[in-house]
């Protein structure tokens, strides 16, 4: 176990002497404190864009192509994959250009998302129309209730159901909660992304499948490890219980790099709130995270947790519980509670309840 730390997590101090671009940009953009989303987008506009566009020239071909789709899959996946993928996260919440630019918002989930697998309104449809709102209760159809959260075998079979079963549950899910334009704009964005994959297919397969197939399962396999993660300890008596049904990570680097997503249950009880401001947030209701026995961990992130839960590594992640309040005695206290928390919630109990 650890004490809780002085935070290392990054939070927001206004810039001294603003560059130039910096103060042409900052007109442009809703909150001063997103202009490091700008930046990221510039950069993949440069690298990854041009990159995509290359797999597609005819007279590349043999060793230079695959030069090509090697790199343009290593800066997709491992240099700008978790930035993106945050980015986009936190500009679902809070829209990152000003309303009289409005159409400079389309330009992440339209131009830039489907290069990373992120077809174009599905994230926004499934993240604000269903995961939030039902906080990963049983018509959350991404929900971890109803697996053993640390079995190989049951994350592969959530896995599996998701890249199955995933759109048509999520379509029905709108349909049934009347949410018409939200189910509208998940349509629009699926069958324009399968027109144009099938289109571009015609002209040069091969660049299609890299570019706009391979990151598809690759993303969405990453993200659902993510959701995994964020609701693997799940307290079976209060599962609406945001402080029991989701995780909070401190002082990593994996903050710094992905705009301090670590901070997820004051995230599902604050959604709206500006991401420089989760760590000081914490700090200020810590005494409400002990009182209701949340899960925190400090040094280690959301891939740490996945695999030490798919190893049963119990000791690893009690060595890096918060013991928030002094709660707990010993490590053998908090592998009881992680173990506990991580056992499969039976629907027809669940249902019966």
């Amino acid at each position: 176990m650890k004490d809780l730390a002085a935070s290392t997590d990054p939070g927001y101090a206004p810039i001294a002497a603003p560059s130039g671009f910096h103060q042409f940009a900052r007109r442009y953009v809703q909150d001063e404190r997103d202009l490091p989303f700008v930046h990221l987008l510039l950069q993949i506009t440069a690298t990854m864009l041009p990159l995509a566009a290359l797999l597609f020239v005819p007279a590349v071909r043999g060793a230079a192509w695959w030069g090509a789709a090697g790199l343009f899959f290593a800066l997709g996946t491992f240099y700008f994959k978790g930035p993106f993928g945050l980015m986009m996260h936190c500009t679902t919440h809070r829209p990152l250009f000003k309303k009289t630019h409005g159409w400079l918002n389309k330009y992440a989930p339209w131009v830039v998302g489907p290069l990373f697998g992120l077809t174009p309104e599905t994230y926004f449809t499934h993240h604000m129309g269903m995961h939030h709102p039902e906080n990963n209760l049983p018509d959350d159809e991404s929900s971890t209730m109803f697996y053993q959260r640390d079995s190989a075998r049951g994350f592969l079979r959530y896995l599996a159901d998701f890249l199955v079963m995933g759109l048509p549950r999520l379509g029905a899910y709108l349909r049934r909660t009347r949410k018409r334009t939200l189910h509208r704009q998940l349509l629009r964005g699926e069958v324009a992304y399968v027109a144009a994959v099938a289109a571009l297919a015609c002209v040069n397969l091969p660049a299609t499948l890299a570019v706009f197939v391979v990151p598809v399962l690759v993303t969405r396999s990453v993200m659902m490890l993510g959701n995994w993660s964020q609701h693997a300890f799940i307290d079976a008596n209060a599962p609406d219980n945001c402080y029991t049904n989701s995780v909070t990570c401190i002082n990593t680097a994996y903050n710094h790099k992905c705009w301090n997503d670590g901070y997820h249950i004051s995230h599902h009880l604050r959604p709206g709130l500006h991401w420089t401001d989760h760590p000081a947030n914490f700090r200020q209701d810590v005494d409400k995270y002990a009182a209701h026995d949340a899960v925190v961990f400090d040094g280690i992130h959301y891939l740490h947790i996945f695999a030490f839960l798919m190893l049963k590594r119990y000791d690893l992640l009690a060595r890096n519980f918060v013991n928030l309040g002094g709660r707990y005695g010993s490590d053998a206290d908090v592998v009881a509670l992680l173990r506990r928390r991580t056992r499969r919630i039976a629907r027809p109990v669940l249902v019966a309840a």
